[in-house]
């Protein structure tokens, strides 16, 4: 019977051994490369219920920018979208890229690199609070939400108005029109307008106006509609804003 030589295992099982070492080194240097991404939990009720455009302010609302809420990763929370201007509204919190909800429910904000920047409280439904030393409170408030309290009431418009073409800073008065106090629908009042306006209004034709989450809206017989937004007393200006834009002044 022929022996086999001892030195031969040993010479297999270094080979074996020195695969086995290879395959690792291959997978830590793929580790290195392609690093795993961060785990982001699967939304909740409350996380889907966040998406969408919120209203940042100061407690006196003088100052405020508007934040998205997405659920696409950032790091291992979600990820948050200032509009560009929050950063000079807010310097204490520049720099907010993501969001989550902490161990108690508040929801938090944090910059890139997962570090809280602010803390809120919901203090009731779409309206959270936080205070950072020396800034004062924060209130956030989903968007509609917050421009839903901010709707003026009808009767403080009712009288007569005129639409403003400020082309080439002309300012000159196209159109005038009463917004009546009489219904036109079940949630619209009436709209008169006078003789003489501008063929650009008179396509247009208006006959109702509503106030709708902070906004004045027009609407024409065919159903088309003009949205106004306040932009000074007694000035609203139509959003969004055209080749000529176009403001509804009091007379």
């Amino acid at each position: 019977m022929k022996r086999q030589d001892p030195r031969g295992n040993i010479r297999g099982m270094m080979t074996d051994r020195s695969a086995i070492f290879s395959a690792l080194a291959a997978l830590l240097l793929l580790g290195t490369l392609f690093p795993a991404a961060a785990q982001v939990p699967s939304p909740s009720d409350a996380a889907k219920g966040m998406v969408g455009a919120w209203e940042l302010s100061d407690a006196d609302h003088e100052k405020t920018c508007t934040v998205n809420f997405k659920l696409t990763p950032a790091g291992a929370n979600y990820a948050l979208e200032p509009e560009k201007k929050c950063g000079d509204v807010f310097p204490g919190i520049r720099g907010v890229a993501a969001w989550t909800f902490g161990r108690t429910d508040n929801l938090v904000l944090t910059d890139a690199a997962g570090k809280q920047v602010l803390e809120l409280l919901e203090v009731e439904a779409g309206i959270y609070e936080g205070l950072r030393p020396n800034e004062g409170r924060y209130i956030l408030q989903n968007a509609a939400v917050a421009a839903a309290s901010r709707d003026r009431p009808a009767d403080d418009l009712f009288g007569e108005w005129s639409l403003v073409c400020s082309a080439a800073g002309t300012g000159k008065p196209v159109c005038s029109l009463t917004l009546a106090n009489t219904a036109a629908s079940a949630d619209s009042f009436a709209i008169t307008v006078k003789p003489g306006c501008d063929p650009q209004i008179a396509r247009f034709g208006p006959t109702s106006w509503k106030m709708e989450r902070g906004q004045l809206v027009m609407q024409s017989g065919k159903g088309e509609i003009w949205r106004f937004e306040e932009s000074e007393p007694n000035t609203w200006t139509r959003v969004p804003a055209a080749r000529a834009p176009l403001s509804l002044v009091r007379q």
